[in-house]
């Protein structure tokens, strides 16, 4: 199965940052364009791993265990340290396709969002295993310190996961 992009629910992200101050925010204040991120499994959870947009910087960046420059950093990183579990119920899928009344700035960012998708599902193995290697290696905490402390409470966040669909389950 191929990835999709998805934005997570601010009041999901806020939920958790309640116990877990790493969590990211969903909106840049610089731009009211949302966070985007792909959803994979892992441990038994649907995790959320952000996107960055490209910046010069990630040019001469290198991949590390908890980032991964998307076609050499030229369309942006996937974040894996801000990676966080996530209900199917907090999560909405970007449209991406173009419409006639796109300014030429969202057309610009469609086509950024369409090459950073295919890229990422011609490397799925990759960032799956690497997705998978920086969960286990926090989680039974075998990550040096500045690794630690950049990345979200996996085990943390896994439980008021649960918790946030229990209660939502519960409302309904």
């Amino acid at each position: 199965m191929n990835f999709s992009f998805y934005t997570v629910s601010s009041e999901y992200c806020d939920f958790l940052r309640k116990t877990d101050p790493r969590v990211p925010y969903t909106k840049e204040e610089k731009s009211n364009r949302p966070f985007v991120g792909i959803v994979f499994s892992v441990n038994g959870f649907q995790y959320y791993a952000p996107l960055t947009s490209p910046k010069p910087k990630h040019l001469h960046m290198k991949n590390q265990i908890d980032f991964l420059k998307i076609n050499e950093g030229k369309w942006g990183a996937i974040n894996f340290n801000n990676m966080i579990p996530v209900p199917e119920s907090s999560l909405s899928k970007v449209e991406m396709r173009p419409s006639d009344e796109d300014s030429e700035k969202e057309a610009a960012y469609k086509r950024l969002l369409s090459n950073q998708l295919s890229w990422c599902n011609s490397h799925k193995k990759e960032i799956l295993k690497q997705a998978e290697k920086l969960y286990w290696t926090i989680v039974r905490q075998r990550g040096w310190k500045d690794l630690s402390d950049r990345c979200c409470d996996f085990v943390n966040d896994e439980k008021y996961c649960l918790e946030y669909s229990h209660n939502c389950a519960d409302k309904q």
